[in-house]
């Protein structure tokens, strides 16, 4: 009998024993006090972007472990992309280089100092700009407060003081102020003075209307655009009117009245090239309309791709003007 107790005895303990033992391969091998203080924060960083905070977190061949709240469970690994354990280091910064891609301003032009009514004798070919732009070729001239005298051919005429801007000989108006450091030319020499004039008079870069007159009619005087613009410059006839143009087939009166266009749009868009063209392109009033930037027009877009990029090519560094040195102005071609 007792040995028989004996047996019980044992067969319960070894029942006992083999339960215990399974309950125990069932647990996760690493387990951690959930009460004991955590030195760093641990994190699951998830598949999807999203972090999960947890007391402790281990990684065994079924999956990702983790204890939250005294509890455990198990994660899929492809449900965790990493363990972060404190803080995660910061991705390094890339330096960027340094690009030509910021806003291009124009070339800054001097002033030239103001003409003062005079008196003379102009023996030698000479040019007489009227006021309004337009311009008169003479063999010779005699200025007085009256008016001018000049000659041309077997003519004498005759303009009023009134009418008259200055006049310069045509020897000084062909001293050459840029284009062998641009190396630009028209291929016609009287057309590349015309531009450099202008330019100085007008404050605006010689290079700058060289470009916009080549895109616009490639040097051609006669030339009439589809929608109407006319001449050199292609100048719309509300623009030409504006500006005092009366002949927009007469290359003076184009070319001045193209770059007192390209003078009032540096004005109004603080010199910003980019804008100038998309405005001589499309009107300025649809680069006001989208918010002071070149319109999705695809013609306008490319139109300012190609002068701006052999602009920035040539064209010396401009700083952005100061508030003072911009003025406004208003219109649209």
């Amino acid at each position: 009998m007792r040995t028989l107790t004996q047996i019980r005895s044992l067969l319960i303990c070894a029942a006992i024993a083999m339960g215990a033992s399974q309950v125990a391969s069932q647990t996760p091998a690493k387990t951690s006090d959930a009460t004991s203080p955590q030195s760093e924060e641990i994190r699951l960083k998830l598949t999807d972007g999203t972090y999960l905070v947890v007391d402790e977190a281990w990684e065994t061949p079924q999956g990702i472990w983790y204890r939250q709240g005294g509890l455990s469970h198990l994660a899929p690994k492809d449900r965790v992309k990493a363990i972060v354990r404190g803080e995660e280091p910061q991705p390094k910064s890339k330096t960027k280089k340094p690009s030509d891609d910021g806003p291009l301003y124009m070339t800054p032009v001097a002033e030239p100092e103001p003409v003062a009514p005079k008196t003379g004798v102009y023996e030698k070919p000479a040019w007489i700009y009227l006021k309004g732009g337009a311009k008169v070729e003479a063999d010779s001239a005699s200025e007085s407060t009256a008016g001018v005298w000049y000659k041309r051919g077997s003519m004498d005429i005759f303009i009023d003081r009134s009418r008259v801007d200055h006049i310069e000989l045509e020897d000084v108006a062909k001293v050459d102020t840029g284009k062998k450091e641009r190396g630009w030319s028209t291929g016609n020499s009287r057309l590349d003075v015309l531009i450099r004039q202008n330019g100085v008079r007008y404050r605006v870069d010689p290079y700058l209307i060289f470009l916009v007159m080549e895109q616009e009619s490639h040097f051609n005087s006669r030339v009439v655009s589809p929608k109407g613009a006319q001449g050199l410059m292609q100048l719309m006839p509300g623009t030409a009117a504006r500006f005092g143009v009366r002949h927009s087939f007469d290359p003076a009166q184009n070319v001045s009245g193209g770059t007192r266009y390209l003078r009032e749009l540096l004005n109004r868009f603080n010199n910003r090239v980019d804008l100038v063209l998309a405005s001589y392109n499309a009107g300025e009033g649809a680069v006001i309309k989208f918010g002071h930037k070149v319109p999705p027009y695809k013609e306008t877009r490319n139109y300012v791709k190609q002068i701006s990029y052999r602009y920035r090519r040539n064209a010396v560094k401009a700083k952005k003007p100061s508030a003072s040195e911009a003025g406004t102005a208003s219109g649209e071609k």
